[in-house]
């Protein structure tokens, strides 16, 4: 019997991904602090910070199901040098619109298993995305479209909604620019005796 499998992670879209492929799990949103693990972490890194949160996300939860193998998961954007975080407000996603339109950012998605405290993996992957050129009128027609997708992602944007009319070019994995590593976890859980595919879906 496969251990329990616990996807630390809030995000619809990463619950969706997982069922997508017929993973049998459970979701427990870690509770802790993002930004204040960010701050002790000091000047590290994108890729780093990403697999680190990712780690602590999945370590958080962990120490309430030992038994588990859980998944955690986390996604940063790096722009010019810069990391930029999820947008509070639709000003602040009008402000990051802005600074992303003409030019090209890096999305990085980082994913973790913990069990028992232990980290038994850890992975992460790279998109860079091109936004196209947006005038003050383009990005407040955007804004009054996409609704709440402004403020839930970090790039402002949903690319399997309408972001994806806002990019010129894409370069890397479509489930990395989710927020998710699939195919990289999907390895790692099989090192762990975890296939969907075999899996008997009568049980």
């Amino acid at each position: 019997m496969s251990p329990p499998l616990i996807l630390a992670s809030g995000s619809t879209i990463r619950r969706r991904m997982l069922e997508g492929v017929g993973l049998r799990f459970s979701v427990v949103t870690a509770d802790m602090d993002e930004r204040a693990l960010e701050e002790r972490l000091g000047d590290v890194a994108p890729v780093q910070l990403a697999e680190s949160l990712a780690v602590a996300k999945a370590e958080t939860v962990s120490a309430h199901y030992p038994d588990a193998i859980v998944i955690g998961a986390d996604q940063v954007l790096e722009h010019q040098g810069l990391l930029l975080h999820k947008a509070a407000t639709r000003l602040e996603a009008e402000t990051k619109l802005a600074r992303l339109q003409g030019s090209m950012h890096r999305l990085i998605a980082a994913c973790a298993l913990v069990q028992g405290g232990q980290t038994l993996w850890v992975g992460s992957d790279a998109a860079d995305l091109t936004m196209r050129r947006l005038d003050a009128s383009d990005r407040l027609s955007y804004l009054n479209k996409a609704g709440d997708a402004a403020t839930a992602s970090v790039g402002a944007y949903r690319l399997e909604e309408l972001g994806a009319a806002l990019f010129e070019r894409i370069e890397g994995d479509y489930f990395t620019i989710l927020g998710l590593p699939l195919l990289l976890l999907l390895a790692a859980l099989r090192s762990q005796g975890i296939d969907p595919v075999l899996e008997d879906r009568s049980l």
